[in-house]
């Protein structure tokens, strides 16, 4: 058999086993160097071409900026589509007044003033007795009047009256107003009017309570002009009496700046009530001793 197969067969024998390992460890180097050599691709792509990364990284800066733009569009798009979510701006009392012809007051609005007001904090005897009949009215001023003109219509005998008083802490003629500037100007038209009489000025602006119940209780004042507030206030410290006031003038048809009358300024307005409840001048007047007047 040995023979037969000659010695070439033990060559063979050793050599597929030397050829079989051989294979095997090329096939180990092949599983080797394929990952290697895509690995050193992979560098080779990042290294080699770096305009290429730069490129797309330009690209995807606009794709950022379309992301963060998007809201903004939106917003405006829901801007426009519910128009009616917008506040409309309300009317101001200066509109309303702005676009309505100034119109002369008169006794009805004062009154309808008081029932309005006293209408829900009042009961109903004591609402009748806060009304104000139409004779305890002066004639009203038709806006062609200046103050001290005004006056000497309704005060033909003023002259007579000034003497009369003598009473100190008292008036006889008080002018009510929404302000110290008002008050300032008003005390200025009196000029003509007023003769001899002392006129007392009668708000909060610069002036101590104090101060005014002192001039008040020094000499007799016959004319006041204030506002509502310090009247008030002069009342309930007793440094004023109205026991011996016969006219009472609301400067009623002056508008400010804003075409504010004295009775569209919620503060005044309220102050002005109370003191023609708590001062007595609605008892007063229904009895027929103080005549009040619009101007």
């Amino acid at each position: 058999m040995g023979d037969d197969l000659g010695d070439e067969w033990w060559q063979h024998e050793g050599n597929s086993d030397v050829s079989e390992k051989e294979e095997e460890n090329d096939e180990q180097k092949q599983s080797t160097e394929i990952p290697q050599k895509k690995s050193t691709k992979k560098r080779k792509s990042v290294t080699e071409n770096p305009d290429d990364a730069r490129k797309k990284k330009k690209q995807k800066k606009p794709e950022q900026k379309e992301c963060v733009a998007a809201p903004e569009k939106n917003e405006d798009d829901k801007s426009t589509k519910n128009p009616k979510k917008r506040k409309r701006k309300k009317k101001t009392i200066t509109d309303v007044l702005a676009s309505s012809e100034p119109k002369p007051a008169g006794p009805a609005d004062l009154q309808n003033l008081v029932v309005n007001y006293f209408s829900d904090k009042r009961s109903v005897i004591e609402q009748e007795e806060l009304a104000l009949p139409d004779s305890s009215f002066l004639n009203s001023n038709d806006l062609s009047h200046t103050l001290s003109s005004y006056l000497k219509e309704v005060c033909p005998k003023w002259a007579k009256v000034q003497k009369q008083h003598t009473a100190k802490s008292s008036v006889v003629l008080l002018i009510v107003c929404s302000s110290a500037l008002r008050t300032i100007e008003l005390i200025k038209q009196l000029t003509t009017f007023k003769g001899d009489a002392k006129v007392l000025k009668l708000f909060a602006k610069h002036i101590k309570v104090e101060e005014q119940v002192k001039l008040l209780q020094k000499g007799v004042t016959h004319i006041g002009v204030g506002t509502p507030a310090r009247i008030c206030s002069l009342i309930d410290r007793e440094g004023l009496n109205l026991q011996t006031l016969r006219y009472l003038v609301l400067d009623w048809n002056w508008r400010d700046q804003k075409l504010r009358r004295m009775v569209d300024v919620a503060e005044v307005k309220v102050d002005l009530l109370k003191l023609l409840e708590t001062g007595g001048l609605v008892s007063r007047s229904r009895s027929g001793q103080v005549k009040i007047g619009l101007f």
